[in-house]
């Protein structure tokens, strides 16, 4: 019987080598990197885009916050479409094909969203975009972590993910810089009174990521985890068989509480991640302060956050210890988060609060890589990051609902972010630690 995955620790025979991390890393190693980090992190900028300017389309379809927040819940609903079938496709042809395919696809559906003549397109158009969001993490982190050496692999994964807070910086700038031009400027598209242009210029920015398919089809290549098995596969004669079923294996007794406990963890850190983000740059608009500041205050420090939880979690806390104490440090941050007096108060509190409750993100990539076996890597991952995805979509329309209902901004997402994090810090303990598993060709 195969093995859900390779536990064996790393050779006490072989000492890491001396001098930075960073040398033992090969140009193709980084070529993989780059590949899925900055498809990631153009995937951040489209969908974050979003939370700048909710106002707009509320006034421009003269919706409530509810179904402003509803865009966001289609959006991460059908990333579960598109993570089970990038998942699926990148066991059976390869991690490269799927990663290209998601980042087209959304890049075309956040332009097309620009175009939008009704709450009901918009709403559409969120959904389809859904799908590219999410085959660009199932195909793209295995194909990155699969190249990486087994003991960078908690640091490249805090490094990959990241990548989501640098687009979430990109979105803010964009927003800061770009939609001034265009903000006073009338809707040509509606007829609601003071609706301006501003908005769909943010979703027609959404078009540029597809210009990294050129490199990443020309530049990358293909893991060599996955084509090793593919070689070890087509040698016994069973490889198209063997793919096909890639999903199947999902519900062998050794992989279907991985899967179940994988997704209702990324649940929870979905549903943390949407309660301090989503509704963020609507407290600060709403504050009357400029949000690029505390923005740029949380998005770095949670790029920091990241790289160092995703090292610490390679020490003896592992990937459980590191999770558990960045998110509960995140609901001991919610005071200074937003209730900080002052600008300097609230900056403070964006850092905190990115460094801990955004810092949670830095193990995801490696933890959820780890659960599953080679012949899996790409259908189990995607499809429990996208369950989570589906699970934690409702937050933007519980938080909507919550300020229609009468609660402020600030004590919705201050409710939320402390249930979603003591939430994390539970259900990672449900699972085994996964810290030095090895990949290979024959681990499925």
């Amino acid at each position: 019987m195969v093995s859900a995955q390779d536990s064996r620790p790393p050779s006490a025979a072989s000492p890491p080598p001396a001098g930075p991390w960073y040398r033992e890393v090969t140009g193709e190693q980084w070529k993989a990197f780059f590949a899925t980090f900055f498809g990631w992190l153009l995937d951040a900028f489209d969908f974050t885009i979003l939370t700048f300017i909710l106002l707009d389309i509320q006034q421009s379809f003269t919706v409530d916050r509810a179904l402003a927040g509803a865009l966001g819940t289609v959006t991460l609903m059908f990333r579960l479409v598109g993570g089970l079938g990038a998942g699926m496709m990148a066991d059976r042809r390869g991690r490269k094909l799927p990663l290209m395919l998601s980042i087209l696809w959304f890049s075309l559906f956040a332009f097309l969203s620009g175009f939008s003549v009704s709450y009901a397109m918009l709403f559409a158009s969120r959904a389809l975009f859904g799908i590219g969001m999410g085959g660009v993490w199932a195909a793209g982190m295995p194909l990155a972590l699969e190249h990486w050496p087994t003991r960078l692999r908690g640091l490249a994964s805090g490094l990959l993910q990241g990548g989501w807070f640098w687009g979430y910086l990109l979105a803010a700038l964009t927003f800061h810089y770009v939609y001034p031009l265009f903000g006073a400027l009338a809707d040509p598209l509606s007829d609601a009174p003071g609706a301006t242009l501003g908005w769909r210029v943010m979703f027609w920015t959404g078009v540029l990521p597809a210009l990294l398919v050129l490199w990443i089809r020309s530049a990358v290549s293909e893991s060599p985890v996955w084509l090793e098995r593919q070689r070890n596969l087509a040698a016994a004669g069973g490889a198209a068989a063997a793919d096909r079923a890639s999903i199947l294996l999902l519900l062998r007794r050794d992989l279907l509480w991985a899967t179940v406990q994988s997704s209702i963890l990324m649940g929870a850190f979905m549903f943390s991640y949407y309660s301090l983000s989503f509704w963020y740059p609507t407290f600060l608009r709403e504050s009357g302060r400029e949000p690029i500041g505390y923005l740029l205050a949380f998005n770095l420090a949670a790029v920091v956050g990241m790289a160092l939880w995703g090292r610490a979690s390679e020490t003896r806390l592992g990937r459980r210890g590191a999770v558990a104490a960045a998110a509960l440090l995140g609901v001991a941050s919610i005071p200074a988060y937003l209730g900080g007096a002052g600008a300097a108060a609230l900056v403070f509190g964006g850092m905190m609060m990115g460094a801990s409750g955004g810092g949670i993100w830095g193990m995801a990539p490696s933890y959820l890589t780890e659960r599953f076996p080679t012949a899996a890597r790409g259908v189990g991952p995607g499809l429990s990051y996208h369950v989570g995805a589906a699970l934690g979509s409702m937050t933007p329309l519980v938080l909507g609902q919550l300020q229609d209902g009468g609660m402020t901004t600030g004590a919705a997402m201050s409710a939320c972010i402390a249930a979603s994090g003591l939430l994390v810090a539970a259900v990672v303990w449900m699972g085994p630690e996964t810290r030095g598993r090895r990949f290979t060709a024959t681990d499925a």
